[in-house]
């Protein structure tokens, strides 16, 4: 059936919803205005004031209660409107959620769902475009999802809700109104793998989230000029799948890391020192990275275009590594 990223998140949440009666969704504006994003638009009509929750404007606040809400034993979905707003409960995340279970000596856990708007490219100023997920893909305790497509906006949020430990998803803004098609028995999918996009031989691309369309658009652009491009969706930042990762570089001998976070102490970083202390040897030219560029997000549009990774630069990139050939 005909779908969008945003109308495969509500239907993700609408059968979580259905599934299981512990299951809530609580957040500013999710109600009566069916959510910042229209993703929980029609909810509230459907089940009602005691499961689609609007809360104050306190992110500590009410993360807080969705924390209290899955020790208690339900099973809470909180939305944090965009991801800056994020860092007004990151003590919350990070002190409590992420650490009572080690805290109490495994004797609680909170199986707490946290969703977010992350990502830039859409105009809306520093402050509201930040990409942090390589952030909290830092703090142990923490399982980071980061949906790209269709069939895992629809799918990872009821595998979430079966994790007993906090999982934050990431949706990227600029993918919201993306359509395609979802077929009409689309369910739970795998959160604990990557996934190949696009095989390929000469050298992988491995991204997530908001950039994986670029990264595709990188890859037809060069098999045009005869350079076969393998795209690696990342899917899950913590943990990583790092045989999915090395399998890959020992297929290319190559590898160009997309993502929309700073260069510095970022996801990318990350993913290349993996690759580096294991599989060193696989390698036939360095890591290259493509990200954002090292300032604050601009307003003005070709300003904030000029500052995030795009598919000519991946396609720089990819060359630059595959020019190693000789």
């Amino acid at each position: 059936m005909k779908s969008s990223y945003r109308e495969a998140l509500r239907a993700g949440i609408r059968d979580a919803l259905q599934r299981d009666e512990r299951v809530f969704l609580m957040g500013e504006d999710v109600g009566a205005y069916g959510g910042s994003f229209a993703v929980s638009l029609g909810l509230l009509e459907e089940f009602g004031p005691e499961r689609i929750r609007d809360t104050p404007l306190s992110e500590s606040g009410f993360v807080g209660a969705g924390i209290g809400a899955a020790l208690g034993g339900m099973r809470p979905i909180v939305e944090i409107m965009t991801v800056n707003f994020s860092l007004l409960a990151l003590d919350q995340i990070v002190n409590n959620a992420a650490s009572l279970l080690h805290m109490s000596g495994g004797q609680f856990h909170v199986p707490l769902v946290i969703r977010m708007t992350t990502g830039a490219g859409r105009q809306l100023g520093a402050q509201h475009s930040h990409s942090l997920e390589g952030w909290y893909a830092h703090i142990p305790g923490l399982r980071i999802l980061t949906p790209a497509t269709l069939e895992d906006a629809r799918g990872m949020l009821w595998t979430a809700l079966q994790d007993p430990d906090p999982v934050l998803i990431f949706e990227h803004g600029s993918l919201y109104n993306v359509p395609g098609e979802l077929a009409e028995d689309a369910g739970a999918v795998d959160i604990s793998s990557a996934a190949i996009r696009r095989p390929g031989a000469d050298v992988s691309l491995i991204t997530y989230g908001g950039t994986l369309p670029l990264t595709l658009e990188a890859a037809g652009q060069l098999a045009a000029e005869g350079i076969d491009a393998e795209v690696l969706d990342l899917r899950t930042l913590r943990p990583l799948d790092d045989a999915a990762i090395l399998d890959s570089v020992a297929r290319t001998h190559r590898a160009v890391v997309v993502d929309e976070g700073w260069r510095s102490g970022s996801i990318s970083a990350e993913i290349s020192a993996r690759i580096s202390e294991h599989a060193f040897f696989e390698l036939d030219a360095p890591v290259g990275r493509v990200c954002s560029a090292e300032v604050p997000i601009p307003y003005s549009k070709h300003l904030e275009l000029a500052a995030l990774p795009s598919a000519e630069r991946v396609v720089a990139a990819a060359r630059e590594a595959v020019g190693a050939r000789g």
